[in-house]
Parts: structure tokens; sequence; C-alpha cells
């Protein structure tokens, strides 16, 4: 064309000039002319074979021998699968053999090829027909095409690439991707076949305080001592290597948390020991330069089966874990506990369905009677909250109240509880008019003080019920009322002003602060169970013969009761259970008690059946009013 003659033909049409008499290489006419076939295959700068139906070399170029490191003349004869490596894997090698009988157009593959002088190299290997074998259903295929181009340098690339994707700049360990990667292959081994254990475990730890070091002395110091961890983290993996798994994978998640992961782990105890040397290998300062810092770490622990185990379940048990150490005081190590982990899904189940349980109206409350300890008579009583769940059953105040004062959801059921409680007290004032109205007793949570207008709310409620101010009592713990200034301070006495009496709950066990009592506008002590049950001691020892009970809880509740009669409070015992109980606390001068001695929580109900009621004895008059269901 463009009037010059039509030159050879291409040099990639090496199929069709192939013939049976010249081993594929001669061109099909007599004709000459440079270049020949066998020129342009000899000196092609890929390397390249042909090959015979039997998978044997026919003829080889100088390239392939060049790549090879090795004479092509002696690579004729030689098998082709073993030249170039395609019977390393059963998927290869089939896939070849299908290409030799013509039942599949190509195969092309990556493999690692050994050179004559033991140096190695990467090579792309491609083999595929030289002719068409005629039709599709297959026949003889008079030869294959078998090119190898080394890829070695590619494959550099792609490795360095790679590891700088998969690891972590700051410290060089395996970054989360490279983790997780390894993690999810060390899940989806069937390690069993192979002799190891099925098992795995992880340490996944947390810096204690390592935001305080960022802020203090900046993120160069900050990224100095992580790398500085994982140096230690390092060594302390490759001394607890084992000698069939190896060293445990250190690696860098993420900010100051880091992970070693143990395949074939061969039990708790290597990962106990292992998180152990972790906290020891940490212990030590770090000397960065001009500074001297110091670091602790929580290590959240977890060694399980491999099978029914993900990579996600895996770590979430582990990051649970290690919250489980830094909520256990930092610096130690905590081991996976199925059991506590149950506990806490069943928590969040609760905190999810606390406020919808308040507007479907799964709550009820139960009365527990606060009896006048010198005549037995119902003083008043505590209301005692109980959710009626769908799915746990009847639960106590003690598993759900924590959770409502966290998402702020006490309020509303605060306000449920007070309505509710106030209008019950004032049906049984006028279902039973001849007798001394009783008054309820309401707990109140810190946060209902700060987050509502309690005094607001109380008014209303009181207003509301037609209930007389001084017949509601409520109740905060020592520790939320000792201390108080301010709002909470101004609340209180707002709502003593009003004529709602204040009762200190649990007294004894936080400030015992009696001093501080007479700047409070508290007007009842209730006294913690716990020198209650130091009681019923006293009261064993006393039956024993030759045994002397230890007075000091009996003293020391005496002195409690007298200091707070002489600043004008009343005190309530709680957790009354037995006679010998309630007969010493009657002579030490307490006002009223509370317990499974006089009743059980009850429907309100029952608590008709105990009002104007007291028996002989007192306290045992009671006790047979209601029983103790």
């Amino acid at each position: 064309m463009n009037g010059t003659s039509e030159g050879p033909a291409p040099a990639a049409d090496l199929g069709p000039a192939v013939t049976e008499s010249d081993n594929g290489l001669a061109p099909r006419t007599g004709r000459t002319g440079p270049p020949t076939y066998r020129s342009v295959f000899t000196a092609a700068p890929l390397a390249m074979a042909v090959v015979d139906a039997e998978g044997l070399v026919v003829s080889a170029n100088d390239t392939l021998g060049t790549l090879l490191g090795t004479d092509p003349a002696a690579l004729a004869g030689s098998v082709a699968a073993d030249l170039v490596d395609l019977a390393s894997d059963a998927g290869t090698w089939h896939a070849y053999r299908e290409v030799l009988r013509g039942h599949r157009p190509r195969l092309r593959c990556t493999r690692r090829l050994k050179r004559a002088d033991g140096h190695s190299l990467w090579a792309q290997v491609t083999v595929e027909p030289l002719a068409d074998s005629g039709d599709s259903g297959g026949g003889d295929t008079p030869g294959l095409l078998l090119s190898v181009a080394d890829v070695s340098a590619r494959r550099e690339l792609q490795a360095r690439l790679r590891h700088l994707q998969m690891h972590d700049p700051v410290t060089r360990l395996p970054n989360r991707a490279l983790f997780f990667e390894r993690l999810t292959a060390a899940l989806e081994a069937e390690s069993y076949e192979h002799g190891g254990t099925g098992r795995i475990g992880v340490c996944y730890l947390d810096l204690d305080g390592f935001k305080a070091v960022n802020d203090t002395h900046g993120h160069r110091v900050g990224d100095r001592l992580l790398a500085a961890v994982a140096e230690r983290l390092t060594r302390c993996a490759e001394e607890a290597a084992h000698p069939r798994s190896g060293a445990p994978l250190v690696a860098r998640l993420g900010g100051d948390e880091f992970a070693l992961l143990v395949e074939d782990s061969t039990g708790t105890d290597q990962l106990a020991d292992l998180a152990g040397a972790v906290l020891a290998a940490l212990q030590p300062p770090f000397e960065l330069s001009d500074r001297r810092l110091s670091v602790t770490a929580s290590v959240g622990v977890v060694e399980r089966h491999t099978a029914g185990t993900t990579p996600t379940a895996l770590m979430q048990a582990a990051d649970t874990t290690l919250y489980w150490a830094k909520a256990d005081g930092r610096a130690r190590w905590t081991l996976f506990d199925p059991e506590r982990n149950a506990n806490r899904m069943t928590r969040q189940a609760l905190a999810a369905t606390l406020r919808p349980a308040i507007e479907r109206g799964e709550f009820a409350l139960e009365y527990q009677p606060l009896v006048g300890m010198e005549d037995g008579r119902v003083r008043g009583v505590e209301a005692l909250i109980r959710w009626n769940h769908p799915q746990f059953g009847v639960l106590a105040p003690n598993r759900f109240i924590a959770l409502a004062e966290e998402d702020g959801s006490i309020v509303p059921l605060g306000r449920w509880i007070l309505r509710t409680a106030c209008r019950q007290a004032r049906r049984w004032q006028l279902a039973h008019p001849d007798e001394p109205p009783i008054f309820v007793s309401v707990n109140v949570a810190v946060r209902q003080v700060w987050d509502s207008d309690l005094v607001a709310d109380v008014a209303g409620t009181l207003e509301e019920t037609g209930l007389a101010p001084e017949l509601l009592q409520l109740e905060l713990t020592e520790s939320a009322v000792m201390g108080s200034a301010g709002r909470p301070l101004q609340v209180l006495k707002a709502l003593s002003d009003m004529g709602v009496h204040i009762a200190i709950d649990d007294f004894g066990t936080g400030y015992s602060n009696l001093a501080y009592l007479s700047r409070l506008p508290v007007s009842v002590l209730k006294l913690d169970g716990a020198f209650v049950r130091g009681f019923q001691y006293a009261a064993v020892t006393d039956a024993g013969p030759g045994e002397a009970a230890n007075p000091a809880d009996e003293v020391i509740v005496e002195a409690m009761v007298q200091l707070a009669h002489r600043l004008g409070l009343t005190v309530t015992a709680e957790c009354v259970e037995t006679s010998d109980q309630a007969t010493r606390l009657r002579r030490i001068g307490c006002d009223t008690g509370q317990g499974w001695l006089y009743s059980r929580p009850v429907a309100p109900d029952r608590i008709s059946a105990l009002l104007g009621h007291a028996g002989p004895g007192g306290p045992a008059g009671v006790q047979a009013g209601v029983g103790n269901p």
C-alpha cells in the first residue's frame, strides 16, 4: 500500500506458519527474504518455546535461555510443565492439561522460577495453541507456544506498595488491615489437618493515659513513645514464640491500640502469660532523649476455638474485655468472661428498652412497711419499683435504676413513681379514716435534682393527689446528700420548708459526717443493713456456750442513734430479719424498723391488712399480720 510492496507476515503470526516437517520454525514457502520466522523467533525479546502435543519443548529461543540461565538448545526435549513449574498446584496443572488437549484456549499464571545459577525470579507464564485445533470438540493440537515474561521488578514494586499499605508508618508494625487479613486467614484455616490446635487468642491492649503524653509533650514525642512501645512488644512476642506456631503477630490497630495475635494457641494459660509479659515489658520507664516517660497498659485477653468464631465476634469480645480491664482499675489484664459478657448484653438490652417501657406501662410499685419499734404499728411504707419485663420477667430496681440514671430516663420514671406512690398513700388514708395515716417514702436519684424541677414536681403531685406534705418522705443516698451545696441544697431546703420529710438512705456506708447533718434539712437516718446484719452474728454467738459476742456493731449503732436523736433526727434500721435483731435495736433506741421480719415488699392491697394492727410483742404481731411470702 502507499506505493510499497507487501512485506513479510508479522512476527506475532507464528501459528499459521508452523508445519510438522520444520518443527514449527521454517517458513511455509521457499521464498527467501528477511526476516525469516526462525530469526524472528530466535531474536524475539519475549522468552518463548514451542511445546508439542505431549508437553515436551520442541525449541526455545535465546531469550528464554538467557532468562533461565541455560543454553536454549539444551531445553529441547525437556518437560515444559517442569520447566516453568506448572505442576506445583492442582488447579494450574489441570488447566494446563486442558490447553494441551485443546479444551481450553489459554493458560496464564505467575510462577517463581529458579535459574540454573540458583537465583530465582517471578515470571508470568502464558500457554496457548499455535494453531486452531479444528472443531470445538477437541482434536490433535499441532503445538503450543509457551511464553515467559520476567515480572520480578513489578512484583517487587507491588510488594513494596503492599508493605506500605499494610504497615503503620510510625511503628512499622502491621496495621489494622494486615492484622484482620491474618486473623481472617487463621480462622478460615483448618489447622487440625496440619497438626494445629484449632484455637486462637488475642491480647488487645490500650495505653493508659497516652492522650496526656500527647497533650503535654506534643505528637512528635507521642509518636516516638509509640515506636518504643512497639519495639518492646515485638521483643516480648519473639520471646513468647512457640516452636510450632511461631511468634505472635504484633500490630498497631490505630491510636494507642495494639494487638497480639496468637495462632494455634494452646489455651488461656498461654494468653495469660503473654499478657503478663506485656505488662512487665512496659513497666520500665522509656528514655526518649531528654525525657523519661512511664506508661502502663490495659489488656483484654480472648482465647477460644476457631470453629464458629468470626473476626468481628472475636474482636468485639476483645474490645469488651479491654473495657473491663480499664474499668477494673487499668494497668492490668482481664480475661474474657462469657457470663459477665452475657450480663453486659442483658444490660444493653434493658437500656435500649427502658424509655419505651415507661410509655408502655411495664412498671409497678410494691411497698415494704416501716414499723414502729416500740408498738409494732406500721408508720409508713417504702415504695419499691419493679419492672415487669416481657423477656426477663420481674426485675428488681438494682437491675435497671443505674441504667435509668445514666441515660436520663430516671426523670420521667421518677415522676411516675412519685405520682403513683402518693396516689396510693392517699387511697389508704381514705380507706382507713379511723387509723392514723401512714407516710410513703420514695427514693430520689441525684439526677432528678439536677435534670428536673423536683420541687415543682413534688408540689404538683401533692396538689393533684391531695396527700399532705408531711405524709411524703423522700430518700436520698448518703453520698448524694453529704457535701451538698448550690442547687441540691436549695432543693432540699425548699422541699423541707414545704413540709416534706428528707431521709438519708444507707447511712453509715459513705461520708458518715454526722456533724454536717446539722446544716442539712434532714429529718430521718436509715441505717445501712450491714450494721443490722452484724447484730445477727452477735445473736448467734450469744447462743453458743462459752462464746462472747463482739459488741462492736451494737456500740457503733447505739452511738449513731444517740447522736441522731440529739440532732432531732429519727432513725430507721433496714434489713431487720430476726426478733433478736429487733429486740437489740429497740433497746438502743431505733425508732422504726424495716425488713423481712415484718414483711417483704408486697402489693398495695396487702398493706391494708397491716394498718392498725399491732399484735403482742409489737413486731411479732405485724409479722403475723402479713407474713413472709
